[in-house]
Formats: structure tokens, sequence, C-alpha cells
């Protein structure tokens, strides 16, 4: 039997609704994964997550000048999204940690599975890769590429999936915002601040490291 149907009438959401919530009532969706640690697909948007941000990694550091496509990809589907989860367990620690300072509620199991459903559309950017590479190839991440010089259909084609991928990335983004609001019980103001803290704490540290090293030279 499925384990929603014990929950009370009004807070239960279907499995098939969960996603659907977070595009229409998104803090309502937040609100039931949170009270009830709905963890269902948890995993596998991780291992999507961390697909997707391998990929786009391995576009910004040029992977292409150095590797075949189907090494980039072997590269990015096991390695992204076999261990890039540690990387959001981590970052949610770091964010559990860091609210505490705002008296911030949410635990670090809890931010994790804001992250794992806000990225959800990591699979649509991940579908909408697959013609990119079968189209552009390695092309993709190159250093010395000509796809964003051309004028071209092709050119045309790449920029408007390029836009679509930012629109995406703008929705998870605020699905974060939303779900760390709902889970640390903090207002949208300190849940944006709670997610710039840890990136400024690690800046900060970085640039203590490089004094110190300097001031020993």
């Amino acid at each position: 039997m499925n384990e929603l149907e014990h929950l009370p009438e009004r807070t239960k959401i279907s499995e098939k609704d969960i996603f659907l919530k977070l595009l229409t009532s998104p803090r309502e969706a937040f609100k039931f994964i949170n009270d009830y640690k709905y963890e269902k697909h948890l995993y596998i948007l991780l291992f999507l997550a961390g697909m997707v941000r391998t990929f786009d990694r391995a576009s910004m550091k040029n992977m292409g000048d150095n590797y075949s496509i189907w090494t980039i990809i072997a590269i990015c589907v096991i390695f992204g999204g076999l261990f890039g989860w540690i990387t959001y367990y981590i970052f949610s620690a770091l964010i559990s940690w860091t609210g505490s300072w705002m008296n911030g509620k949410g635990n670090t199991e809890s931010i994790l599975r804001v992250f794992a459903y806000a990225f959800f559309p990591s699979i649509f950017i991940l579908i909408l890769l697959i013609p990119q590479i079968a189209i552009y190839g390695n092309e993709l991440f190159k250093s010395d590429n000509d796809l964003y010089n051309l004028v071209s259909i092709e050119s045309i084609v790449l920029y408007i999936m390029l836009f679509i991928e930012f629109a995406l990335g703008i929705w998870s983004l605020v699905l974060c915002v939303i779900g760390i609001s709902e889970v640390q019980k903090l207002s949208i103001g300190k849940s944006i601040l709670n997610l710039l803290l840890p990136a400024i704490l690690f800046v900060f540290i970085i640039l203590i490291l490089v004094l110190l090293f300097q001031a020993i030279d």
C-alpha cells in the first residue's frame, strides 16, 4: 500500500502531483516534503543534478580541448552523477550551520531534500543537452569554438536552448529560496542570505589563507 495513503487528507499530496505542486504551489510542496520527510526520487534527482553541474563545469573548463566527447560524457555521468551529490550534502550542512546563526530550524537532511526537489528542472536541462551534443558534439566544450559568433540557424537554435537552460536554472534557484525559507522558517530575504553565506564564508577563508601565505613568504 502506498505510504502516502496514510497521511491526513488535508495534507496528502499524491506522488504524481509533487512536481506539479513545485510549479504551482512550491511552498506547499516543500512543507509536505519537510513535514513528512518525503524522499521518493531523492537520489535520482541528486544524481541528475550532479550530472548537470558537471556538464556545466566541463563547458566552463573547456574540457573539449583535451578530451573526446565520449570521455566528457562518461566523466559527467559517472563522476557527476555518482559523486556530485557529495557537494550538495556538504553545501546542505553549511547552510544548516550558517542558518543556525539566524535561528534557522532545518538540519542537513531536510535541506538536502530541498535541493533534490528544487533541482528537478535539471531533468529538462539534460534533455536539452542531448540534441546539443548530437548537433555540435565536442565543439560545445572547446575554448576556440565559433558557435556563438556565427549567424546561422544552428547558432540561433543554440541560443534558444541556452536561454531555456538559463530560465530553468533561475526556476531552480527560486525553488531553492522558497524551500530554504520553508525548512529554515526564515523570511525570503534571510533565506537568500542563508544561501549566500557559505559562499561568502568560503571566499573569506580563501582570502585569509592567501594573506597568510603571502605573509609567510
